[in-house]
């Protein structure tokens, strides 16, 4: 299913700050885009004018801050030069990344942001007359909901356990509940929102840690009085800053078959970096630096070349099998998540 949006004159966002297309600052963009709400627009939109990184990482900040409070829900674009662009404008909280049709940088990235974002999260921008005049339509695949809420069988609470996966790799990640205002917002939104027990009060995942979990999918179970929702997991799912809730184990299998040991790994070294332990050869490489990290790397890739020469295969396994320790810490020292690394091989 299709939408149209009508879209209001962009905000444009400069050295980190927003102005008007006239150029005149615009010191309050919540209340300025709650002016064209009561215009009859139906969606804000950001155009980021940055010229290097530093600018770049300020506007994507100031997205970030507009969309935990702003109540007109906004697109954001200008800079879609990588996919990583298009993740960065997602990330902060846009509802979707705008790329310009008559731009060939931008639209050279689209084929590859549907494929991994969805259409509902990709839109392409057709400008009016003038550069600065971004009041035209934008059309997005709107998600349609197979079941409404009145089909699930909740409990005497209301509400609905979900159990939510990794859509990459199929690890479970957490189990939350939902209410009706929960799911709704959910299936709008494309970010997993939950309702609060505790707090009596709906949660939306991610909104202080900006560890976001975006919808790839939801399922109903037989019954229907379970979900299971795939996302697209931002950071580490649980609290603790294990990238899973269920990492402590009950009963282990002797067999490491059907076990990501990657994504095991991964958790384990964020864990370190995120709350160093004595003892710890991880948290001590963390502790050394980059340099400590990238000599390490180093070194065992010239032992596993040494030992590629030699006739035990023994030591080979055991070589690489430092080396993918050595570069899983450098990814983690870096911020890039294993799954990026995956997806990059799939993609070739």
């Amino acid at each position: 299913m299709e939408k149209t949006y009508i879209c209001a004159p962009a905000l444009l966002i400069r050295g980190g700050k927003a102005y008007t297309r006239e150029g005149a600052p615009a010191e309050d963009p919540i209340s300025w885009f709650a002016s064209r709400a009561e215009e009859g627009f139906s969606m804000g939109f950001f155009l980021d004018e940055s010229e290097d990184e530093l600018s770049h990482e300020a506007a994507i900040g100031l997205i970030r801050r507009y969309t935990k409070e702003g109540t007109l829900p906004v697109m954001a674009g200008g800079r879609t030069k990588r996919l990583e662009d298009v993740k960065k404008y997602i990330y902060a909280g846009a509802k979707a990344a705008l790329l310009r049709e008559d731009d060939p940088v931008e639209m050279a990235v689209y084929d590859e942001a549907i494929r991994r974002f969805g259409p509902q999260r990709i839109g392409l921008l057709r400008q009016g007359e003038g550069a600065k005049d971004i009041h035209g339509t934008v059309t997005l695949h709107e998600t349609e909901i197979n079941l409404s809420w009145d089909q699930f069988k909740t409990g005497s609470d209301g509400l609905l356990p979900c159990i939510v996966q990794d859509a990459h790799t199929g690890q479970v990640l957490m189990m939350a509940y939902m209410n009706e205002e929960a799911f709704l917002l959910t299936c709008r939104t494309g970010r997993m929102t939950y309702y609060s027990r505790s707090r009596s009060c709906l949660w939306l995942k991610g909104e202080t840690s900006g560890h976001y979990q975006y919808v790839k999918s939801l399922s109903a179970d037989c019954d229907r009085d379970t979900l299971l929702a795939q996302v697209e997991q931002v950071g580490n799912a649980c609290h603790t800053g294990a990238y899973s809730c269920f990492f402590r184990p009950v009963i282990e299998s002797s067999s490491p078959m059907g076990r990501n040991v990657f994504t095991e790994l991964e958790a384990v070294i964020a864990n370190r970096k995120e709350h160093p332990k004595e003892g710890s050869y991880t948290s001590y490489l963390f502790d050394k630096g980059l340099d400590k990290i990238l000599k390490k790397v180093g070194e065992e890739a010239t032992e596993l070349v040494i030992a590629a020469k030699n006739p035990d295969p023994e030591e080979i396994k055991y070589e690489a099998a430092d080396l993918l320790y050595h570069l899983m810490v450098l990814l983690a020292q870096k911020e890039v998540a294993w799954r990026d690394v995956t997806d990059e091989l799939a993609n070739r």
